[in-house]
């Protein structure tokens, strides 16, 4: 497993990490298959494990799972935010309190990146008392629990570009995670979180670059005469996109995660996996290196038929999935995005 710096941290990281959301309640997995899927990426090469408290009962799975691994043999990223409920992102202690318990459910001393979750969507949590200057009492959290060696490095997790780059160009942190923005078919955090990244020194972690599984298999058949939620330039792109995949030979996950890679500014990819087999997938693609440059030039012509979400376009594809959202098929309910103060 290739090794790479994790941008001024220092941090020496896999290229690949586990993201072990879904070997949680959240994935349905019992907790002695999420140990073997756990153990199995240690023993891949896997070096850095993500979890948060909103993420069910991820911390405390990984926690078993790694119980009695020498805690400098790997590295953990979570993160502050959603926990106690109700949840107030200002009240210092609440904050402090939320960090020792992963700490306890992680079975660790220290954390190595804590990181503020989703610190760019004021509609999920109101982080910043002080808007101008992007500030707020978890910043006074943050640089007490480093200065007490509770935290190594500080970090950000958000979905969201023009306001996360806003939030790595402060310069305060060390880590940022753009999840659902770097993929095949969605470039959005190459125009702006990526240079903020390159101008701090702040490492990048890409995560969800599966998009959870609408690029971790082909859905031919909805896109050819289904999913009435998905706007033309995306399903052209798509079609574009399988043959592509047929011409080179690559199945598409593999093409998707070893494009990730092949940006040496991305310190870290996440993936999840459910299974001892999905691990060994994931590091067997991976494994494979970055992608040829003339492949990577025809994926940029293709990325660029939809250079950005089209309006209302969700998150995460709903391919074999209910679709509840705007548009024909969803809940008729339209959202405009986060808004930010003075951004009407």
């Amino acid at each position: 497993m290739e090794k790479r710096i994790l941008g001024r941290t220092g941090l020496e990281v896999s290229a690949l990490g586990y993201g072990v959301a879904w070997v949680s309640r959240l994935g349905g997995v019992a907790r002695e298959d999420a140990r073997r899927a756990v153990r199995r990426a240690l023993e891949l090469g896997i070096t850095h494990f993500d979890t948060a408290p909103s993420y069910a009962d991820s911390e405390e799975v990984l926690g078993y799972a790694l119980a009695g691994v020498p805690a400098d043999s790997y590295s953990v990223s979570t993160k502050v935010g959603g926990r106690p409920q109700p949840f107030d992102p200002r009240d210092k202690a609440a904050l402090r309190r939320s960090v020792e318990e992963s700490l306890r459910l992680l079975k660790r001393d220290y954390v190595d990146i804590l990181m503020v979750h989703e610190p760019d969507r004021p509609g999920q949590y109101d982080w910043w008392s002080d808007w101008d200057n992007l500030r707020g009492p978890v910043d006074e959290v943050l640089d007490e629990l480093k200065a007490a060696g509770l935290i190594r490095f500080t970090g950000l997790g958000g979905t969201t570009v023009h306001e996360l780059a806003l939030l790595v160009d402060t310069g305060r942190f060390d880590v940022v995670l753009t999840a659902f923005n770097y993929a095949l078919l969605w470039r959005e955090a190459a125009i702006e979180v990526l240079p903020a990244a390159r101008r701090h020194g702040v490492g990048v972690i890409a995560g969800s670059p599966l998009h959870q599984g609408s690029l971790s298999q082909r859905h031919d058949a909805e896109i050819e005469s289904g999913a009435r939620w998905l706007n033309a330039p995306r399903r052209e792109q798509l079609k574009r996109l399988y043959a592509f995949v047929d011409e080179v030979d690559i199945p598409l996950q593999e093409m998707a995660m070893r494009f990730v890679i092949s940006n040496p500014d991305i310190g870290l990819m996440l993936t999840g996996a459910r299974s001892v087999a999905e691990v060994e997938a994931n590091v067997a693609s991976v494994e494979k290196g970055p992608l040829p440059a003339d492949i990577l030039q025809c994926l940029q012509e293709i990325a660029d038929m939809v250079p950005f979400r089209p309006y209302c376009e969700p998150m995460v594809l709903p391919f074999g999935r209910p679709y509840v959202g705007p548009g024909p098929g969803g809940a008729g309910v339209k959202w405009a995005g986060p808004q930010w103060p003075g951004s009407r």
